[in-house]
């Protein structure tokens, strides 16, 4: 909460055809960053256009690669506050209300840096070939295959503003701590089939329930296993992790508010200047003292016995 704004703030959505998906699933760690970093640029990229903008916008993604059905289906999830820090870090706001950049741009904009990445990523031999997409590992099958992609119309939409800073939070919750599905959604199982409900979005079909065979649930599930270590929350423009205190405070001294009374843990504050904490005393309310009960030994190694 410390960290929103007293401003609108916009759900872009950023999707790639289906060519491009299946190339994400032999390549999870490579193309799930070149979406990452296509949509920033492109945002950023347009947010610096002064006829739109003129300023460095903010953007905090996250990344889902499923579908209701459980179906492999990467996109990302942006929420973007409305304006941004100009040159002279004063804020400027969005010049509509109603859009905050030009869809059919930014679509073209993500399409066009994104197909760059992958074939900078393709000649630095980043890339793997399985099965189907064997034919891709030669440049001229590539070529094909980029060709294709760039045919296709890339799907980016925008919403309109959220309704408040309780209600971005609310919507980050929901879509930051869940993968694939939810507990809700399950029916039941049989031993050897599993029943879940779903929505069908293209139809408009909403309530329906979808029967799979456990190995096929099971499989379906683990599409969405990302590789380890890999952060699928990212910031970047002035919410970036390295200056977005100073960044922060910008905005708040510009539009004449005053700094929050319970801010959360300042990243970029140095160790030196953080208070210890009372030996024995609760991290939470720093007021109860603990009381040691057992100090439980480290379990011994083959290293340690040797």
């Amino acid at each position: 909460m410390a960290e929103l704004l007293p401003v609108p703030y916009y759900h872009v959505v950023f999707t790639v055809p289906r060519c491009v998906a299946e190339l994400a699933l032999q390549n999870r760690r490579v193309v799930y960053g070149i979406l990452f970093q296509a949509a920033s640029r492109a945002l950023l990229r347009l947010g610096r256009d002064p006829r739109l903008l003129g300023g460095e916008m903010g953007v905090l993604a996250v990344l889902h690669t499923w579908g209701q059905n459980l179906s492999h289906h990467p996109h990302l999830h942006c929420i973007v506050p409305a304006g941004g820090l100009d040159s002279e870090r004063k804020w400027r706001k969005c010049r509509s209300q109603k859009i905050l950049l030009p869809v059919r741009v930014l679509s073209r904009l993500f399409r066009g840096i994104f197909l760059s990445l992958l074939r900078r990523a393709h000649l630095r031999g980043e890339l793997k070939f399985h099965g189907s997409l064997q034919d891709y590992a030669s440049f001229e099958g590539f070529c094909c295959c980029l060709k294709e992609a760039k045919r296709t119309e890339w799907v980016v939409y925008s919403k309109r503003p959220f309704g408040g800073a309780e209600q971005v939070l609310n919507y980050l919750g929901r879509y930051t701590h869940k993968v694939a599905i939810s507990n809700q959604r399950l029916i039941d199982s049989d031993g050897s089939a599993v029943r879940f409900r779903w929505k069908d979005y293209r139809t408009g079909q909403q309530n329906l329930v979808l029967e799979l065979d456990g190995v096929e649930f099971l499989r379906r599930f683990l599409l969405h296993t990302l590789p380890k270590g890999f952060m699928r929350i990212r910031s970047f423009g002035f919410l970036a992790n390295r200056r977005r205190s100073n960044n922060l405070k910008a905005c708040r001294d510009s539009l004449k508010l005053k700094a929050p009374q319970n801010p959360g843990p300042d990243r970029g504050r140095d160790k030196a200047e953080s208070k210890p904490l009372a030996p024995w005393h609760c991290a939470h309310c720093q007021g109860q003292e603990w009381l040691l009960v057992e100090t439980i030994p480290r379990p011994l190694r083959k290293s340690d016995s040797s």
